[in-house]
């Protein structure tokens, strides 16, 4: 079975999203583009959809709410290396981001984590799979 992930997130400021997210290096596709929507790929087959609140809001039944001080979800992107992550995540701070804890290194593991400026969080990883400890990754 081909499955192919879109993360639909609502954004307060598409223009102003846009432009963060073309700082960390992602890229659009502009098939799926327009004043509501941005259709970003963020690997394979995973893309994340973001959409204006007022066009967010016509695909659910209730009201989107506004992450900043909640938490909705945990975004995790597998990066190549741990300067990867740690580059994205100085990226995304210095364009509008929030760190929202500090790097977590597990030897195996490598993360860090970053809010968006809608407050969607993104965790950016490394994991060397050769080394994850037997009954550790379940």
């Amino acid at each position: 079975m081909d499955i192919r992930t879109y993360i639909n997130l609502p954004v307060a400021d598409l223009a102003r999203t846009r432009a963060f997210y073309a700082a960390l290096g992602f890229s659009f596709d502009e098939r799926w583009s327009n004043e509501n929507a941005a259709a970003m790929p963020i690997g394979g087959t995973a893309f994340a959809m973001l959409l204006t609140r007022g066009f967010f809001s016509g695909f659910i039944p209730g009201r989107a709410i506004c992450p900043q001080g909640a938490s909705e979800a945990l975004i995790a992107i597998e990066l190549d290396s741990r300067a990867a992550v740690d580059a994205i995540v100085a990226a995304a701070l210095q364009h509008g981001g929030a760190s929202v804890r500090a790097p977590q290194d597990l030897g195996f593991m490598y993360g860090h984590a970053f809010a968006d400026p809608d407050g969607h969080i993104w965790e950016p990883f490394w994991m060397d799979p050769n080394a994850v400890p037997q009954g550790e990754m379940q």
